[in-house]
């Protein structure tokens, strides 16, 4: 069964709850599916009208927000043995190489990682608990939690209801140009997300070679100087 699929046998209150809830835990830290759930509960949203879209992009922000401080209090808290801990966890998501790189992030951009890390899924684990690790100033991290939660949440939960509504009406009328259409701009908004990623990880790992040109000459086996 798919997520929409599932959304829809559950009443709208418990989606709003299940939708912060997500989107909390991902934000502080844990490896979810926050994204995918928000987008399919706008998508439910725009076909069924008991889902206001008003409440359910307001819980999501608040989701997003509160769960991002959780985790930097974690982080502050924890130290780098958090990290480390969470690498034993899930190491898919918080390996080593997908730390350094989020790390980078951070000491390059500063507060802004906080906020255009939303909008990247490695960056929105990262972000609360690694702020926290890096002891950024609370008030630089807290204005960038709310501007990027408020921007991300509410945003998709805007653009992917519009574009139900949309879809849905010309589904009515063309029902193939619709569904083309709405594919098209879907995979569109994906690809372009995906490309800022990798060209974001190819950089780092360019500037990463730049600083320690030594690592990459060395032969396999052989113990480079400190």
């Amino acid at each position: 069964m798919h997520v929409q699929e599932w959304l829809e046998t559950i009443p709208a209150v418990a989606i709003y709850a299940l939708v912060g809830v997500v989107i909390g835990l991902e934000s502080l830290g844990i490896p979810l599916p926050g994204e995918i759930v928000l987008v399919s509960s706008a998508l439910l949203a725009s076909q069924h009208g008991d889902i206001n879209p008003y409440v359910l992009g307001a819980c999501a922000t608040a989701g997003a927000i509160i769960g991002d401080s959780i985790g930097y209090a974690i982080g502050r808290k924890g130290g780098r043995p958090l990290l480390a801990w969470l690498g034993g966890k899930f190491p898919k998501h918080f390996s080593e190489a997908n730390i350094a790189l989020a790390e980078r992030s951070f000491q390059k951009w500063g507060m802004w990682a906080v906020f255009f890390g939303r909008f990247i899924a490695l960056l929105r684990i990262f972000a609360g608990p690694l702020a926290g690790v890096l002891k950024m100033p609370y008030w630089k991290f807290l204005i960038a939690n709310i501007l990027g939660g408020i921007l991300w949440a509410g945003g998709t939960t805007a653009v992917i209801y519009s574009v139900g509504v949309v879809a849905e009406a010309w589904l009515k009328r063309f029902s193939w140009l619709g569904l083309v259409l709405a594919v098209l701009i879907g995979a569109g908004s994906m690809l372009i997300i995906k490309n800022r990623a990798k060209k974001a990880a190819a950089e780092a790992e360019a500037e990463r070679q730049r600083e320690h040109p030594e690592r990459e000459a060395a032969p396999s086996g052989a113990n480079v100087p400190s």
